[in-house]
């Protein structure tokens, strides 16, 4: 049965993955992504961002990146 987990799951978090992180957010990278990029579950992106006190939440809805 083949192993379902990203490669670094379960281990601790490096500065250059924490400082990865960090770009990934402010590009606004879709949590996902930055999961797959960053070989972590998107829920241990989602808990370290908040422990870092980063949003991941998307900085444009606005649907067909309209300016005002």
């Amino acid at each position: 049965m083949p192993n379902n987990q990203p490669r670094n799951a379960g281990k601790t978090w490096t500065t250059d993955q924490i400082a990865q992180l960090k770009r990934l957010v402010q590009q606004n990278t879709p949590t996902r992504v930055a999961a797959l990029k960053l070989g972590r579950t998107p829920d241990a992106v989602y808990g370290k961002a908040s422990d870092l006190g980063l949003s991941l939440k998307p900085t444009n809805q606005s649907p067909y990146n309209r300016q005002k």
